[in-house]
Formats: structure tokens, sequence, C-alpha cells
């Protein structure tokens, strides 16, 4: 059973495609990086997996359960300007968010939810900053914030959507650490990424996608020029093809 399983996924927006008949299944315990260009789809894609967005066809299996069935296996991580960070929130208390999944209606987290949450904020190096108020972060910071929270939802699929943009180097090898983490841990991550020679070398399998699937598979056999301009058409330049993919034939 594939952790995750596409068939046929379209979505659109009003009445402008942003997905089309998007099939693949990722397996459990992979890392797989999502690139592609502005537009093609990316956060989109994340959004159809948690449900915050109804696709117009095809179906979502998660875990070989229903996408509500089996949601709070999921944590998904949204772009950071997504997310308000002048609400008057600590640290802790975005960490604790992970464990709201798993507490029944009006119970409040217990000594095992508080443990989970001590040692999550202590893996990404934030149990210092616990008592900060989470506007008063760097990127860096909030970054680590949201993957404590991740973590502590004991989720078996994480979704992350551009966790690198805007950190300092510190805390993207923080990232690149949890990643490999996660991997032996048997838990599957999407990630998207727009750093093509990261690509290269962190993840077990790319997805290339604009708006359709473009290339799925280990990134010596999916960055490649042709692939890349396909994906990318004319926004991709051929030193950066190159710079990826090779001393291939342009």
């Amino acid at each position: 059973m594939s952790a995750i399983e596409v068939a046929s996924l379209s979505v659109a927006y009003d009445t402008r495609p942003v997905l089309l008949g998007l099939t693949l299944a990722v397996e459990r315990g992979e890392v797989v990086g999502v690139v592609g260009p502005n537009g093609a789809g990316k956060s989109t894609f994340f959004r159809a997996l948690v449900d915050l967005v109804t696709p117009g066809t095809g179906r979502i299996l998660l875990l070989g359960g229903t996408v509500r069935s089996h949601r709070r296996w999921v944590a998904y991580l949204p772009q950071r300007e997504a997310i308000d960070w002048d609400f008057p929130v600590l640290v802790e208390d975005v960490v604790m968010m992970g464990r709201f999944p798993h507490l029944r209606w009006g119970r409040r987290p217990g000594a095992r939810d508080r443990r989970i949450v001590e040692e999550c904020m202590e893996s990404l190096g934030i149990t210092d900053l616990r008592w900060r108020h989470i506007g008063e972060l760097s990127g860096g910071q909030q970054q680590r914030t949201l993957l404590a929270r991740a973590l502590a939802q004991e989720a078996q699929i994480l979704l992350l959507d551009e966790p690198f943009i805007g950190v300092d180097a510190a805390t993207e090898q923080t990232i690149i650490a949890l990643l490999q983490r996660l991997r032996r841990e048997g838990r599957t991550v999407l990630i998207v990424d727009h750093d093509l020679s990261r690509a290269a070398e962190a993840y077990d399998r790319i997805l290339l996608l604009n708006q359709r699937l473009v290339a799925f598979g280990p990134p010596s056999e999916v960055l490649t020029q042709e692939l890349l301009r396909t994906t990318y058409g004319g926004r991709l330049t051929p030193l950066e093809v190159l710079g990826v993919a090779g001393q291939g034939q342009p």
C-alpha cells in the first residue's frame, strides 16, 4: 500500500485549470521533491491532499484511506507568507497545536502531549524560544517552529511547501538533517523546492510539475535538460539546466 495514491486528479479555480489529470503513487518512506515554475500547481496539489481544495475530478488515497479519514496523519506546512505571524501566540503553543488532531473533543493536552512537544522543540533547537511570540522570530526560527509542530503531530505524511525560502544556512542544514531522519523512520515527505542543485542530492524521487505531470522518478532520470525545458519552458536558462543535468547534449 502506497503512502499517497493519486489518480486523474484535476483542480480548477473558477474556470481556470490548475492541475490536469495528475496520476502518481508515492511509497512509504520516500522523500520526494516537487519541482516546477510558479503557477505550476504545486501548492494546489498539497492543498488537495489535505482537503483544502475540492478536486474537479480524480481520486486521492492517503495510507489506503480517504483524505478525511486519514487527515490527522498528514502534516501540512504552507508557505510562510500564508501565515499570520502577528497572531498573538507563543512558540510552545504553536508546537502544541500539532497535538490537537490526537485529542478528543474538550480534552486538554496531557503529560504525553507535553513530553512530545518538549522533544520536538529540542530536536529543532527552539527550546529557548518557547516563551517568545512567533512574530518576534527570524525566518529560520519561524520555520523551525512550524517543523516542530509537524513533528509533534506524529504525522506519517509531511507536506512542506517551500521550507527553505528565507531561512539561514543553519536552518537549511537542520531541515536537510530532519529529512534524513524522517526517511530513516519510514515517514513520507513531499517538499516543494526551487533549488535544482539541492533537489539533485536531497530527494529519492523528483516530481516535475507544470499543471500536468511532466516526469516522476529518480533525480538522475528526471533532472535532464529535455525534461527541465519541458517543465520550465523559456524560464530556465541553458546554464541553469546544465548546472543540474550534467553534460548531456543541449
